[in-house]
């Protein structure tokens, strides 16, 4: 596997691990909390530098059924990021308090939340539509291609999700998303060890929702013929 290969996907794991860090906020304190989102600006630009070549072509080519998911997935993530980074100038205690920004921290915590639950969902759907991509270079490791490990991979993938419909819900995530609670809730009894399972079933819900519609928008459209 080529180096840069490597740095990419040592990238994205580091962004998923950090991701779900993120989404625990006053569980690991809010100056690590604001700390690991400078972490995670800094990767989401490596990401971007490392992909250049796929920016460079935005303009270019036809645009399939796969494309345009893949291009509006990117566009959602990176609205969210953007919203994020206004938001936490906005909002800092710590990383950027020395720009002394003053006003708008009622402003600043809606969007920082509507943005961090949205950016959650985009980017485990991201993730997911680029699955294929991500098991391809991990299928290297195996000599040979196996349908029963393939079968165990379907089932589990499927268990997961299910499970995360059930964390998405309990969790109150459809709340934090449409603001119809304005607070985050976090219960400081809770091993942390259990968060961190059931945000990593929900960010595999969507995972998993988004490799299977990619695999959808791939599928070649039958050709139809009129006879006149």
């Amino acid at each position: 596997m080529k180096p840069k290969a490597i740095v990419k996907i040592v990238t994205d794991i580091a962004m998923t691990v950090l991701l779900l860090l993120l989404m625990s906020f006053e569980l690991i304190g809010s100056t690590a909390h604001e700390w690991i989102g400078a972490g995670m600006l800094v990767l989401f630009i490596l990401h971007h530098i490392l992909n250049r070549s796929w920016s460079k072509r935005l303009f270019t080519g036809k645009y399939t059924s796969f494309r345009i998911l893949q291009t509006a997935s990117a566009a959602l993530v990176l609205v969210t990021m953007l919203g994020l980074m206004i938001s936490a100038v906005l909002i800092s205690r710590d990383v950027f308090a020395f720009l002394h920004v003053g006003g708008g921290r009622s402003f600043g915590r809606t969007l920082h939340m509507l943005s961090a639950y949205w950016g959650f969902v985009f980017l485990s759907l991201h993730l997911g539509i680029h699955w294929n991509v991500i098991m391809s270079m991990a299928g290297r490791l195996f000599k040979k291609s196996s349908q029963p490990r393939r079968i165990i991979l379907r089932i589990a993938g499927a268990a997961i999700a299910g499970y995360g419909v059930y964390a998405f819900i309990s969790r109150g995530i459809p709340g934090y998303l449409f603001l119809r609670t304005q607070f985050v809730f976090f219960d400081f009894e809770e091993p942390l060890l259990l968060f961190f399972l059931d945000y990593m079933a929900a960010m595999g819900l969507f995972v998993w929702a988004g490799h299977y519609l990619a695999k959808l928008m791939r599928r070649p459209r039958k050709k139809t013929s009129i006879l006149s």
